[in-house]
């Protein structure tokens, strides 16, 4: 098994895309994950679609000029969870997720992507759960149809605010879903206090890993804070046999106290934390 690192754009807002990825390449990142989240992302869905062939293309030139590949699409359809979720129970809702998938998934293709992350869903108020948790397992599972089909491999994060929250939620929507898998994030179950040994059988499920430093009640701090034994978690994927990006996803928002920390040098530290512990 082969380790291989990647950066997120939305790592560092502040730079123009173009910068983020000349600082992505200069770091020594093999491959970067790319923000397409309406609203609040480099690039967004609504403007990339728009010509969707010539702006992937551009993308595609831009990572190989920089001698990077694309790890990841991470889509979210909207600037909050709710109202393209895929298991919107309105039907016109669901269908403009839906075409935004597709769009997403040609997009990849376009650009040389083989990994695609989607947020999903959320529990709805008016209905019962059971209700919001069978169509999301439905639109899922048709998702991840429609990525075989596309030859890329489709993921889930599971989420602050999504409806599967814990991780023995998160396992029953992946045995409940064909061709599921995860951008496993421990981040947002450290936050709430779950322990490591609750969320380390879905790293058997991961086709993608997003890390961090976290601790319980904050989403994001330093690594001089984390507690996530990160150590601990190289050696399950070596032993799992995992064969994905090491994601190292810092983000700058104004969400979660999620603008706290010094982003470029906690990307480097924990990298290079990380690869010290894959090669112990």
């Amino acid at each position: 098994m082969k380790l291989r690192f990647a950066a997120a754009d939305f790592s560092f807002p502040m730079l123009s895309h173009d910068q983020a990825l000349d600082l992505i390449a200069m770091l020594g990142f093999e491959g970067v994950d790319l923000g397409l989240f309406e609203g609040r992302s480099h690039l967004q869905p609504s403007s990339e679609f728009r010509h969707l062939r010539k702006n992937a293309r551009v993308l595609g030139r831009k990572l190989a000029d920089r001698g990077i590949r694309l790890a990841d699409i991470f889509l979210q359809t909207a600037p909050e969870f709710v109202s393209l979720a895929p298991n919107h129970p309105d039907p016109s809702r669901r269908a403009m997720a839906r075409q935004i998938f597709l769009q997403t998934l040609e997009y990849a293709g376009e650009c040389g992507g083989k990994h695609v992350t989607a947020l999903p869903g959320v529990f709805f108020p008016d209905e019962p759960r059971a209700a919001s948790f069978g169509r999301s397992c439905e639109e899922l599972a048709w998702r991840c149809e429609q990525a075989r089909g596309a030859g890329i491999t489709f993921s889930i994060e599971a989420h602050v605010g999504s409806l599967v929250p814990v991780p023995k939620d998160v396992m029953r929507l992946v045995q409940a879903t064909p061709g599921l898998t995860l951008a496993l994030d421990y981040t947002h179950f450290i936050r709430r206090g779950i322990g490591e040994a609750e969320v380390e059988p879905l790293i058997a499920h991961a086709s993608h890993f997003h890390a961090r430093g976290a601790r319980k009640g904050r989403l994001q701090v330093s690594l001089r804070h984390n507690t996530i034994d990160y150590a601990r978690i190289v050696s399950v994927m070596k032993a799992t046999g995992y064969r994905g990006y090491i994601g190292i996803e810092y983000v700058w928002i104004d969400w979660e106290h999620c603008n706290e920390v010094d982003n470029l040098s906690e990307v480097i530290l924990l990298r290079d934390f990380i690869r010290r512990a894959w090669t112990a």
